[in-house]
């Protein structure tokens, strides 16, 4: 089985924790394939562009020439050790989160933990001197804020739940979250990635927000993921309809049961297949016929 083969397997029956991080990677590796490109032709300042375009700008005028920015920047990273971080937090604390939320609502706190930290990010170049003093438009990326608010919605909904750190054992994740944030406070005064320590703060105070109307029974997601819903579907081919008519009689209990029959056999072979050759030797439909009867 080729590996291209398994990773599309994985993606398409592997939960939203594992698609963000597929996407995440994705994109790291596209982009990291363009600077190779564009290096090698002493075009680097090209590839700069490209990622710039989609990288959040703190000047809300420049945000305008590219609206979609402000979504994509939470799937755009730096380097290596900046999405290696990043995913390894949304793996730990993002499995955590599903032991107490829906899959919908790990992606809309994704989603709205990213807008958060990109809204308080524009306003603080905005309004501080300190960082409003910059001849052109700064930019973000990363999935930080993201992740920050999958991190503080859990801890806030669970503070006492409990995580086991290598030399310091057993720690309650409220603790876990509020060192991380005081890390992000340090930092500001240094100026080397403000506005970044800033986004993770806001990525914090929704997660904290969504864990506090959690608390109450109430989703802030709900809203937000219907309006992606509807985003997405704007934006997607709608299959055509076709109207057939048949005058063939509704299929008896003698016939539902023969297609039942033969239906068992089928999987029945495949798994004798996988017994004698192994997983890998099935072909593409007898997966997907496997996959199918099981969720049936």
């Amino acid at each position: 089985m080729a590996i291209t083969d398994e990773i599309k397997d994985s993606f398409r029956r592997g939960g939203v924790l594992t698609r963000l991080i597929y996407i995440n990677l994705g994109v790291f590796l596209a982009f990291l394939i363009i600077d190779i490109l564009f290096s090698l032709f002493n075009q680097q300042h090209i590839a700069t562009m490209v990622k710039s375009w989609f990288s959040v700008p703190a000047d809300p005028m420049a945000l305008l020439l590219k609206p979609w920015s402000i979504f994509t920047y939470m799937f755009l990273h730096y380097d290596f050790l900046h999405i290696l971080f990043n995913m390894l937090y949304l793996y730990w604390f993002g499995r955590i989160f599903l032991q107490f939320f829906n899959p919908r609502q790990l992606l809309g706190v994704y989603f709205m933990g990213g807008l958060a930290g990109a809204l308080l990010y524009m306003v603080s170049y905005n309004i501080f001197p300190a960082l409003s003093n910059f001849t052109e438009s700064p930019i973000m990326m990363g999935a930080s804020a993201s992740v920050m608010a999958i991190i503080f919605g859990t801890a806030s909904y669970s503070p006492n739940y409990r995580v086991h750190l290598i030399f310091l054992g057993p720690v309650k994740l409220m603790y876990l979250a509020i060192g991380m944030l005081i890390l992000d406070l340090i930092a500001i005064p240094t100026l080397s990635n403000t506005g970044g320590h800033l986004a993770h703060i806001g990525g914090a105070l929704l997660g904290m927000y969504f864990a506090s109307r959690g608390t109450k029974g109430k989703d802030i997601t709900m809203r937000f993921n219907r309006f992606m819903d509807s985003l997405v579907s704007m934006f997607s081919r709608k299959p055509k309809m076709r109207v057939t008519h048949s005058n063939k009689p509704p299929t008896n209990d003698m016939e539902y049961n023969a297609r039942k029959r033969k239906k068992q056999g089928e999987i029945d072979r495949i798994l004798d297949k996988i017994k004698t050759s192994g997983y890998d030797s099935l072909s593409k439909q007898e997966k997907d016929d496997l996959f199918n009867a099981s969720n049936n």
